[in-house]
């Protein structure tokens, strides 16, 4: 079961009722649902192939490690989901409202955020252009998931950490 010293899981509950206080803006909270939505895969798997149209081949090597990184990303959060069976903050602490869908129980880490960081990483090593895009995207995807009481900041940080660490190791060893 995870936990945090006291003071910390304070802390993050405190700022998990901050985030998720702005979806009480119907247009902030849509958006962020969007985000979120589009953070499941489909934009990544609509960039792959719109990069595989435009480049051809030169876009095999970003799109083979991105296959590897999301691969062992979902290994990885599915291993720590189920170990540290931590509970999402709309279940347990009482300001925070559930506004999103979440796709499994437990909230530690943020699969979202690890897949967007990673693969947002590796595809600016590729195409430096595209950096200010996938990078933002990124940032959004992981913003929306407190914003709409699906994670805690500390579950979104953890998974930006192992994201940068597979998308290191993918771009390295892939």
């Amino acid at each position: 079961m995870f936990a945090l010293p006291a003071r910390l899981q304070l802390l993050d509950d405190r700022l998990a009722v901050r985030s998720n206080r702005l979806c009480r803006y119907r247009g902030l909270r849509d958006l962020m649902r969007v985000i979120s939505r589009l953070g499941d895969g489909v934009a990544w798997y609509a960039l792959a192939a719109v990069l595989f149209a435009l480049s051809g081949a030169a876009a095999l090597p970003a799109l083979r490690q991105m296959l590897v990184a999301g691969v062992v990303g979902v290994l990885v959060y599915k291993f720590l989901k189920t170990r540290t069976l931590r509970p999402r903050p709309f279940e347990v602490v009482s300001d925070v409202v559930c506004a999103g869908c979440p796709l499994d129980k437990f909230s530690f880490p943020s699969g979202h955020t690890l897949h967007a960081v990673s693969f947002s990483l590796i595809l600016s090593q590729h195409f430096p252009a595209l950096a200010p895009l996938v990078l933002g995207f990124a940032l959004l995807v992981a913003v929306s998931r407190p914003v709409l009481g699906l994670h805690y900041p500390s579950d979104v940080l953890a998974g930006g950490a192992i994201g940068g660490v597979l998308a290191g190791l993918a771009i390295r060893f892939v």
